[in-house]
């Protein structure tokens, strides 16, 4: 059968032809990212990863899925599409690891009112460097061209990564006591949440410009509302092989107050020293120019804390400091303390 000159379907807004350009575009990229296990390439209709059953005596698989909200909308601000993929890739692969799993395997949903094939090359340049600093396999990923649903310039994101961990090595807080030290690892900068409020202060109450320089961040507003998503996989899966982790919290949207309690026992509670780290710029350049009360700030943005790390006392030290050898900012933050029934705060923030 001839393939039509001009096709019905590109007359409503979708190009095959420039689809398929884009997955040949592409297949180096994606294949820069392939581990061990990674059965073929992209271009099918599904994916396949072999587990190691040598390594995994009792594997369990975990699945985790996140986008990166409207941090999107700053990208397209800014002009600038290769690192908002490397926050995909975080807010996927940072909810899989406080698990105690491993990533292996990542896809990507891309949806666009009309395919721009720069555009689409730079988010899946920026998806792959995630996969890479991740240690995990970019496998494949859906690229929809969806005219009237989305602007011509529009686009949105979603990830999804597979995992896997022995069941007896599931990191679920229940190991957590009252004595345990939490160890906070430093933020990269706001990350992926709270961009609404964000865009509110910045843009629609100040008017702000994201190519103007303001001396107290020390770059372009822009640079640093671009600033990607810190990856802890690395890291953390590197201090599991020497050291009992009791439980890890990713500190995203809901920030301190509403995630820590997402792993605490009954009868615990987490006493927060806010003076243990040193916040980034970023907050209270928000704070001031938004009037925002620094007890929303605390359950709105990470303050400079993107993960926390809940360990024995006695190993508290040890862990904090191998974490920094890792080239992590890491201190200890707080401790966990014993929660009465009639007390209603499962965080306090000092």
């Amino acid at each position: 059968m001839t393939k039509p000159t001009q096709s019905k379907y590109s007359e409503a807004g979708v190009d095959i032809d420039k689809g398929n350009a884009f997955v040949e575009q592409i297949k180096e990229i994606v294949a820069s990212t392939h581990q061990r296990g990674v059965l073929g390439g992209i271009g099918g209709f599904s994916s396949h990863i072999a587990i190691d059953t040598t390594k995994y005596k009792k594997p369990v698989i975990v699945n985790s899925t996140d986008g990166v909200g409207t941090k999107l909308a700053i990208a397209h601000l800014c002009k600038r599409h290769d690192t908002i993929g490397i926050d995909l890739v975080a807010m996927c692969v940072n909810d899989l690891i406080v698990g105690g799993a491993t990533p292996l395997c990542f896809l990507d949903y891309f949806a666009v009112g009309k395919l721009d094939l720069e555009i689409a090359k730079q988010v899946v340049t920026g998806i792959a460097e995630g996969c890479k600093q991740s240690l995990c396999s970019l496998v494949g990923g859906e690229t929809a061209e969806m005219p009237g649903l989305y602007r011509n310039e529009d686009y949105d994101l979603a990830g999804f990564v597979t995992g896997i961990v022995d069941r007896d090595a599931i990191i679920d807080g229940s190991d957590i006591r009252s004595g345990d030290k939490i160890i906070g690892l430093a933020s990269s900068g706001l990350h992926s949440n709270g961009y609404s409020l964000v865009r509110k202060v910045c843009f629609t109450d100040n008017n702000l410009a994201v190519n103007e320089y303001y001396s107290e961040l020390g770059c372009t507003l822009g640079e640093e509302l671009l600033r990607p998503t810190r990856i802890y996989v690395q890291s953390v899966l590197n201090v599991l092989k020497n050291f009992p982790i009791n439980g890890m919290v990713h500190n995203t949207g809901g920030g301190f107050i509403d995630n820590i309690p997402r792993i605490l026992p009954k009868g615990c509670k987490a006493v927060i020293d806010s003076t243990a780290w040193k916040r980034h710029p970023i907050f209270n350049f928000l704070m001031k120019r938004g009037e925002i009360p620094l007890e929303e700030m605390y359950r709105t943005f990470n303050m400079g804390i993107g993960l926390m790390v809940i360990v024995n006392e006695a190993k508290a030290d040890d862990i904090c400091h191998h974490f920094q050898a890792l080239g992590e900012t890491a201190s200890i933050i707080g401790e966990i303390s014993h929660h009465s029934e009639d007390a209603t705060d499962l965080v306090v923030i000092q």
